[in-house]
């Protein structure tokens, strides 16, 4: 199946996106306090969604499914909507961005096995952890990258 280009986000596709990031939270994350999730989503929506495009991976009818945050090689964000969980798209992000930075790097919550195991059965490995997320929560990060 032939799937739209991914391509650069735009100004007016900031709730939508913010959409997709809620949806792919409440379904992966529930390890995460509520409190803490209105402030990532505070610093999502009044910070980082406003400062700089994402790539986002559309269906063929124009929804956006998931998107992918970049800073050099170092993935800031993956967030796919549960519409979309097991069908290729996080994978097609990850192409991506391989094809942008070879060296990708990424930190992943530890209480979120099934990220862990995404980015592992791709081909990122280990190498390093940190006790807490980089807010200073009590949310362990897995520090991964595919060389």
């Amino acid at each position: 199946m032939s799937h739209p280009p991914i391509r650069l986000s735009t100004p007016d596709e900031v709730a939508a996106i913010h959409r997709v990031w809620r949806a792919s939270v409440d379904a992966t994350h529930g390890f995460v306090a509520p409190a803490d999730v209105a402030l990532y989503e505070h610093l999502l929506v009044r910070l980082y969604l406003p400062s700089k495009p994402l790539w986002l991976a559309l269906s063929s009818e124009g929804t956006i499914q998931g998107f992918i945050g970049l800073a050099g090689p170092k993935i800031e964000a993956l967030f796919v909507h549960p519409d979309w969980h097991r069908k290729g798209v996080g994978r097609r992000l990850i192409t991506h961005a391989q094809g942008l930075s070879p060296h990708l790097m990424v930190d992943v919550n530890a209480q979120n096995p099934g990220a862990v195991d995404f980015y592992a059965a791709l081909g990122f490995l280990e190498v390093g952890r940190s006790p807490v997320d980089h807010a200073g929560k009590p949310y362990p990060l897995i520090h991964m990258a595919r060389v």
